[in-house]
């Protein structure tokens, strides 16, 4: 099983692809995708985002500078390699949009026989070309989330620390894992699964919720893992998200008990990608 985490001990892939996902909607998937996405770029790392999700807010998240032809349905349909990406105004970021507005897609995976596991296969055709592979997913179970958490290295799930987003946690996104194991045999490995609490806030009931979420994960002997960067309950998130700016620009420092956006994302990728160095 690949660990970024434990990157030392293995040997490193061309390309690190990272599903965020949950089966809860409103966590904060796509916020995190682009801001994760955007940090990874600014760093110098070539990275394509994908858009997974019927309603494709990623798409639209950053500024296109050049719109390509096609999106991930004719990635994952075709497969349509050329005139597929899209390439944005930051440096280093290109991005598949979602073009499945019907959700059409849905019904394509689940009929075909391949269809969970060959977006997993048809990735590997851009190891050359980028860094990170960052997929954003819906926040519902379905087939198209099925091949997007399958098409991974890695899974990152923010959990925003209250009572419903924590027992959602628990039952569905676990649930659905644990359903998706057999897919191993296939040639398609549920990769280690990261929580990363978001949108903490200072109450009581928050920390209390947090510090549930890693007892309890706890057991699970590293396939699942709550990571101990948080990602604070601030407006810059919201702030720069209108602004279509990757959330570390817009907020470099902070006054006040809470880490600056830039210094929280700092944190996050070097507890993800040790392997790249201290991230200054």
């Amino acid at each position: 099983m690949y660990d970024p985490v434990n990157v030392e001990q293995q040997e490193i892939k061309l390309t690190i692809k990272i599903t965020v996902m949950s089966t809860k909607g409103g966590v904060g998937k796509t916020t995190q995708t682009a801001n994760l996405g955007g940090m990874l770029a600014d760093l110098g790392m070539r990275v394509l985002l994908i858009d997974a999700d019927v309603q494709p807010t990623l798409s639209s998240y950053y500024e296109i500078k050049q719109q390509a032809e096609y999106g991930l349905s004719a990635l994952i349909t075709g497969p349509q390699i050329e005139g597929i990406i899209s390439t944005t105004f930051i440096d280093n970021l290109d991005i598949i949009v979602s073009d499945d507005p019907e959700g059409a897609l849905q019904n394509w995976i689940l009929h075909t026989p391949d269809g969970r596991v060959r977006l997993k296969h048809l990735l590997t055709k851009f190891d050359e070309q980028y860094d990170f592979i960052l997929i954003d997913t819906q926040g519902a179970v379905g087939p198209l989330q099925d091949a997007a958490v399958l098409a991974a290295d890695m899974l990152l799930s923010p959990i925003p620390p209250e009572i419903l987003s924590a027992r959602e946690f628990t039952r569905g996104t676990l649930g659905m894992l644990e359903r998706l194991q057999p897919m191993t045999y296939l040639g398609a490995p549920v990769g280690p699964l990261y929580g990363l609490i978001y949108r903490m806030d200072r109450t009581i009931d928050a920390q209390r919720i947090a510090r549930e979420l890693r007892r309890e994960s706890a057991p699970s002997r590293g396939q699942i893992r709550i990571l101990d960067t948080v990602i604070p309950s601030t407006v810059a998130y919201r702030e720069a998200a209108t602004s279509r700016m990757p959330v570390h620009r817009w907020e470099r420092r902070r006054t006040g008990p809470s880490s600056s956006a830039y210094e929280t994302m700092q944190a996050l990728v070097n507890e993800l990608f040790p392997h790249l160095g201290d991230v200054e």
